[in-house]
């Protein structure tokens, strides 16, 4: 593994790269409250299989920075999807496969959806992940008691709390979002220096507030927004996840994926939480070559 920064849009993303330069490309993102660490041991499976594997820190994570400190701390959909367009173009990759979970899904499959000639392929844990629109319809009560962490953050004292407990408030959204996974001490620590970014606690509170309509965007991604809040479909191959054992991320089924995939290779369940690829690196890196093979 070989860590690197590039200058890519608004950031200078790192990013941890594996295996042979000339081989298939693969991105891999991680999510909230989570990092690259979470794809160690399925990026190491797929340089081994003689895939080009480039794992970034999203922004307001880990070394990645923002290059201006007039640019708005965002972390709307919209701009994770501008990051991960802006760093396929920056490293030169060609038509990647995408693969991600939480907002590392999300950017991946608005990528896949917006533009689709720039990916090969798609990798999504928990399907369509895009957003359309505000959520501004509340749901039952059983659905809504999940989302404690982003009614906290709409307040101030959620962002202070944010700010004093970041690593707290993680490991327990690690704990209580994947019940089945038995993480140690030292494997969380590995993760959590990530958060000390000076940037995390304003593009997290950010993207929980503007989801919920609290918020104004960037206005530079305003047309991407609006693209977005359609509900694009997504036409490239792809396959899903569907993690059984999340109590975040709801179930779907192969119908629902359905609706939003028109060239769906596969749907996959997998005995695990919200974090597939750090719980089930196999079974992760797997679904990414059965879609290579079926590319070929």
């Amino acid at each position: 593994m070989v860590t690197s920064m590039v200058a890519a849009g608004v950031l200078d993303i790192a990013f941890d790269r594996y295996g042979d330069p000339s081989g298939r490309p693969v991105v891999l993102l991680h999510g909230f409250p989570y990092d690259t660490r979470s794809y160690d041991d399925v990026a190491r499976l797929l340089a081994e299989s003689g895939h080009d594997v480039v794992v970034p820190y999203l922004r307001g994570f880990g070394a990645t920075r923002f290059l201006d400190d007039a640019t708005p701390r965002s972390g709307e959909q919209a701009a994770l999807a501008h990051d991960l367009r802006e760093l396929i173009a920056a490293l030169g990759l060609d038509r990647p496969i995408v693969a991600g979970y939480d907002w590392g899904g999300r950017a991946a499959c608005a990528v896949a959806a917006l533009w689709p000639d720039e990916v090969s392929g798609l990798v999504s844990a928990s399907g369509y992940l895009i957003q359309a629109g505000a959520l501004a319809t509340p749901a039952p009560p059983h659905l809504e008691k999940r989302y404690w962490y982003q009614y906290y953050l709409h307040s101030e004292r959620g962002r202070a709390g944010l700010t004093a407990y970041r690593a707290e408030i993680a490991q327990t959204l690690w704990t209580d979002w994947s019940p089945t996974w038995r993480f140690g001490d030292s494997e969380f620590a590995a993760t959590a220096s990530s958060f000390d970014n000076p940037d995390f606690v304003d593009v997290v509170v950010h993207s929980y507030r503007h989801r919920h309509g609290m918020a104004e965007g960037d206005p530079a991604y305003v047309a991407t927004q609006e693209r977005l809040a359609a509900g694009p479909s997504i036409d490239v191959p792809t396959v899903v996840l569907d993690p059984t054992e999340d109590t975040v991320a709801a179930l779907y089924g192969t119908l629902d994926h359905a609706r939003h995939f028109t060239h769906l290779v596969d749907v996959r369940e997998l005995d695990c939480g919200h974090n597939p690829p750090q719980e089930l690196p196999g079974r992760f890196a797997d679904a990414i070559r059965a879609l290579d093979e079926s590319l070929t």
